[in-house]
């Protein structure tokens, strides 16, 4: 039963790291964008956290307008990205020009008879049933459609996470073995001696 408990937690836990990972780092789409719109949104529920706060010198409201960027990928389907200052919070974009990138998302606007293609830099995930848009970051021209983009930081960052992790992992393993395993085979010694004389004691008795 624990060894089940065990592999749930850490099943559980992986799939979490991986799900905070994919939100989090950094995306890269390629898309026409085919108009921009100011939505007013309520902030009430709790789908709030997949929100930033109000832009930088704002208030937070219950409600306040929300910056959109409709797009359109080469293959057709359609993603909408809503256009958030980050300011100094999580994640750590440092974003502080929503109303600069939303005019140069309007600038970028174009049709299908004649389509421009631009490299939105975005992160978090969209979902219509909860209502929630990942947040661009930048919007920069692209030389075309079938541009291959390469995630070279997320490469780096996860490969630095992973080796950190491993350090972690590998000299908590030594202590292990060297301080805590010790202790417990001593603690186990003793016990089993305490329980020899016990049972002597009473097999006299």
């Amino acid at each position: 039963m624990l060894a089940k408990l065990k592999l749930f937690f850490t099943i559980g836990l992986i799939l979490f790291s991986m799900g905070f990972l994919h939100y989090t780092l950094p995306q890269h789409d390629i898309v026409r964008v085919t108009g921009t719109e100011i939505l007013r949104k309520d902030f009430s529920g709790w789908t709030r956290i997949f929100y930033t706060k109000a832009d930088s010198g704002g208030t937070e409201a219950v409600n306040r307008d929300l910056r959109l960027i409709n797009t359109v990928r080469p293959n057709g389907n359609v993603s909408v990205y809503r256009n958030e200052d980050t300011g100094l919070g999580w994640p750590p974009y440092f974003k502080l020009d929503s109303s600069n990138l939303q005019a140069e998302a309007e600038d970028a606007i174009s049709n299908r008879k004649e389509p421009q293609w631009y490299i939105i830099r975005h992160y978090g995930w969209r979902s219509p049933f909860l209502s929630i848009y990942p947040n661009a970051v930048s919007v920069k021209e692209a030389a075309g459609p079938d541009v291959r983009l390469i995630p070279w930081f997320n490469i780096v960052f996860i490969s630095f996470l992973a080796t950190f992790l491993w350090a972690i992992y590998v000299r908590i393993r030594r202590i292990w073995n060297q301080k805590v395993e010790p202790m417990l085979d001593n603690i186990d010694a003793a016990a089993d001696e305490t329980k020899t004389k016990i049972v002597g004691w009473f097999k006299r008795k």
